[in-house]
């Protein structure tokens, strides 16, 4: 029998989809403080209404969206009018990440104010314990330490080079404030006591958020990413966390190796889009 026939998932239903879509706006909001603590001029910020949360982190940052629409109280127009309100306002598009477990009536609304759906991905969850076990050879995991932030978010960033230079550079504006925002965990994978991969841990709302690996292009294929896995659950089931939960495009090679981990799809999530909007 294999590890994941053991692990007890929880029920696939509204009342779960509300947990995880907390826990990562929670998440999120704590990043935005943090850049707005760390980067005053940044014009940070964010605007809870209905249960809704919209994020500003600038025009190209991929967190600049709502999240949680349609999950936590029906869509209405007026909420659409004050979320699109907080964009205009800061000149950029409205975007939406939406649950398909959200309000029928969502899609409906979004529909007939002109939004169109741009991009999918796949929420996904796992118990904590037991953590995979795999032979990682000498690449080891660990916890990374307050000196080490500056290699970790170089490291984190380098991995993401073999894909485009677009997501490196958005990868190191990122890695240092969110390596320093509250409730997050770094953890770095090291073989010879070089770091060659980095991701985070990010412990809200009862959940283990797990995102932000990557493993610089010469180290791969060696067990730090399987490494790295098992270090962050065995630390957040330590903490008394027992679900963790990872984001993956639907059908990608992410996804694959998430499922062989141990992770479950609970719901897909859209992303809608609609142009910026003038204001006055």
């Amino acid at each position: 029998m294999s590890s994941s026939n053991l692990l007890r998932y929880p029920p696939v239903d509204l009342e779960l989809a509300r947990r995880l879509e907390r826990a990562e706006v929670l998440a999120t909001v704590a990043y935005v403080e943090t850049r707005r603590l760390l980067r005053p001029s940044s014009g940070a910020s964010w605007l809870e209404t209905s249960g809704v949360h919209a994020v500003f982190d600038g025009p190209d940052s991929p967190l600049t969206q709502t999240f949680g629409l349609g999950v936590f109280e029906p869509t209405s127009d007026a909420t659409l009018d004050a979320l699109e309100g907080f964009f205009a306002e800061r000149g950029v598009a409205t975007a939406h990440e939406v649950s398909s477990l959200a309000s029928p009536l969502t899609w409906q609304r979004l529909s007939s104010r002109g939004y169109s759906p741009i991009e999918a991905s796949t929420v996904l969850v796992r118990p904590t314990t037991p953590a995979p076990r795999a032979d990682t050879g000498r690449v080891t995991a660990r916890l990374v330490e307050g000196d080490e932030l500056s290699s970790w978010c170089q490291v984190v960033s380098e991995g993401l080079s073999s894909e485009s230079a677009e997501l490196v550079a958005v990868m190191q504006d990122l890695s240092p404030i969110m390596a320093r925002s509250e409730g997050v965990h770094c953890f770095a994978a090291e073989h010879e006591g070089k770091l060659i991969a980095g991701g985070v841990l990010a412990l809200k709302n009862g959940i283990a958020l797990l995102g932000g690996a990557s493993t610089i292009p010469a180290a791969r294929r060696q067990g730090a990413q399987a490494a790295l896995l098992q270090a962050r659950l065995e630390y957040a089931a330590k903490l008394g966390v027992e679900l963790a939960m990872v984001v993956a495009g639907p059908g990608t090679s992410s996804q694959r190796n998430a499922e062989r981990k141990g992770f479950r799809p609970v719901y897909v999530r859209s992303k809608w889009w609609l142009p910026p909007q003038k204001t006055g």
